[in-house]
């Protein structure tokens, strides 16, 4: 499976969005009022090849103040439709377990599968749910931070699980396995119009090679608000990818080129 669809298959349990003077704004401690629906909406490259643009769509809703679910699908294409993909498909919720005046903290956890249609040249060329391909995820997670007026740091941390079945875990012949995925994001607010934002994540999957293959993806933007239920964003990405073979082995490479994003947020 594309690194782009995995990554794809966790946005939904690392999203951002907003908390701080502006009801969404990109930050990343986001929890929709009660009552309240949010759509996020971004394209994005990948960051060797900006042939390939993924669209992911994610749509939530405040149950409560504290607890909020959320559903999230992406489509990838290369070459100009030369090549495409349905990614994945994921559902998420989010419960705010502490709610102080500056500090936050959610637990997470969720379901997702991909690629769901696709994985062949053409137009959504290939099967439904292709039982060659598709992988299952269960997350669970945590995120929290620190959030003051202007400025917002959070972390996050998650225990990823993939199979090529949702439930036959105890199948020797069928085993899946496991990823880790960390990172630290932040915010900054210019004014009411304008803030800044960077993060770094890190993922990678402990049990799938026979040695640790992993990678940071750092990500730096600028937020604008329309008003206080809409922004747009822009972003770049930059890969650190970890080279587990060749003369190289064991070392941190940086991938050539960036990766460029457009986001669209709004509360309602």
């Amino acid at each position: 499976m594309k690194k782009i669809a995995l990554t794809s298959l966790l946005a939904v349990f690392t999203a951002s969005g907003a908390m701080a003077a502006n009801v969404i704004d990109g930050n990343p401690l986001y929890m929709p009022k009660a009552g309240h629906f949010y759509s996020e909406t971004a394209l994005e490259t990948e960051t060797e090849n900006v042939d390939m643009v993924t669209a992911t769509e994610e749509f939530g809703y405040g149950i409560t103040d504290r607890l909020s679910v959320a559903v999230s699908a992406d489509l990838s294409e290369n070459d100009w439709f030369d090549g495409a993909e349905w990614d994945s498909a994921s559902l998420g919720m989010t419960y705010r377990i502490a709610d102080y005046t500056n500090w936050k903290f959610d637990v997470l956890g969720g379901y997702g599968v991909g690629p769901v249609w696709g994985a062949g040249n053409g137009f959504f060329k290939g099967s439904f749910l292709n039982k060659d391909e598709t992988l299952y995820l269960w997350t669970v997670g945590v995120r929290g931070g620190y959030t003051a007026g202007d400025f917002t740091i959070a972390g996050h941390a998650n225990m990823i699980y993939l199979n090529t079945e949702s439930f036959n875990w105890d199948d020797k012949d069928n085993e899946g396995f496991h990823i880790l995925n960390f990172g630290v994001d932040a915010q900054l607010v210019l004014n009411n119009n304008w803030n800044l934002v960077a993060g770094a994540d890190y993922m990678t999957a402990y049990e799938y090679y026979s040695d640790q293959v992993g990678s940071w993806d750092l990500t730096f933007g600028a937020n604008y608000n329309f008003d206080a239920t809409k922004y747009v964003g822009a972003y770049v990405t930059k890969t650190i990818a970890h080279n587990p073979y060749g003369a190289t082995k064991g070392t941190w490479e940086i991938e050539n080129g960036f990766g460029m994003g457009v986001k669209f947020g709004v509360d309602f």
